[in-house]
């Protein structure tokens, strides 16, 4: 098998965008494991090729699971930002065709997320229990609403004002975050059975402080994004010690309160299994992820510009191969 030159990004220091560069490289067969995949398009979070729906390649030499041209697709978490990858082929899923290409990429990483923090991470989302979640317009709280929604919960959330209206006609009571005032307007309405955190650290207390009392009620955090929040001047801290306090809580005595932290995770026993839960879904019409953006593999220092500011609601996208819808 021969040796490929391929377009692929590369961060070249921890920093910012001026880092990020698309560079000319070789990559070699795959092993006897792995499939060699053309990526065609990939989730934009700020990592180097988190995950990603392409074509098989070749195979390697004990990897027959996958035939070559058949779409498929993985939580890769690095190196799906380029032309080619060898990836496990127990990493690989099959994408039905009849799937859109771009929502099936976001399922991977937003929408299985959201699936295990509704069904893995607690029980108590449900017909008539009031759901809060944080940044409810991002890739993963749209997720989050949407599959909360699907099972009768009320929700709520906060959300950048612009995107309000939308929210409301989906069925959604959004907050603004910095004014604090979904505090007082959740403890009016009696607190809620579940609160989803992305944002942590101090903020966790917040969050603790809305669920309901006298019911069983949980505070799930997903997330450290703190540091995004306060800016480029914030000073990075580790996720560890604000975990560590979130956990804590669940040794409050008298209380019918409880918290759990959730990360998503290819080698969980569930992964796959959520995952095709999420892509019946899709193929069923039951949900549709809406894309907010999407920019091309040689664009790609643009997003890590411009995180954040892009208007509108749902996932963002790199579109590897030039012509893929």
């Amino acid at each position: 098998m021969a040796t490929h030159t391929i377009r692929k990004v590369v961060y070249s220091a921890y920093g910012g965008p001026s880092n990020v560069s698309v560079v000319t490289a070789q990559i070699p067969p795959p092993a006897k494991n792995e499939v060699q995949v053309d990526p065609m398009q990939k989730a934009a979070p700020l990592t180097p090729g988190y995950c990603f729906v392409g074509r098989v390649s070749t195979n390697g030499d004990k990897s027959s699971k996958f035939r070559p041209g058949q779409l498929v697709g993985a939580l890769s978490v690095y190196d799906a930002e380029a032309h080619k990858i060898n990836i496990l082929e127990k990493y690989l899923i099959a994408i039905p065709e009849q799937v859109d290409m771009q929502q099936a990429v976001a399922a991977f990483l937003d929408w299985n997320t959201a699936y295990g923090l509704i069904h893995r991470a607690t029980n108590l989302v449900g017909k008539g229990q009031r759901v809060f979640i944080h940044s409810i317009s991002g890739a993963v709280g749209y997720a989050i609403m949407t599959l909360c929604l699907l099972e009768g919960a009320e929700v709520y959330g906060t959300a950048s004002e612009r995107n309000h209206e939308s929210l409301r006609q989906l069925g959604v009571t959004p907050f603004t975050y910095a004014n604090k005032n979904w505090v007082s307007e959740m403890k009016q309405r009696g607190g809620a059975h579940v609160v989803y955190d992305p944002i942590g650290f101090e903020h966790y207390n917040d969050s603790w402080d809305i669920l309901i009392t006298d019911e069983p009620s949980r505070l799930v955090g997903f997330g450290g994004n703190m540091n995004i929040l306060q800016g480029g001047d914030a000073k990075p801290r580790s996720q560890y010690v604000g975990m560590a306090k979130l956990l804590a809580k669940n040794g409050c005595l008298f209380t019918k309160r409880s918290t759990s932290f959730y990360y998503i995770d290819r080698d969980r026993a569930t992964f796959m299994e959520d995952l095709q839960a999420v892509m019946n879904l899709l193929i069923d019409g039951k949900v549709e992820v809406p894309i907010k953006k999407v920019w091309d593999l040689e664009n790609v220092r643009e997003p890590h510009e411009t995180w954040g500011k892009v208007p509108g609601m749902g996932s963002c996208l790199i579109r590897v191969d030039p012509n893929a819808p």
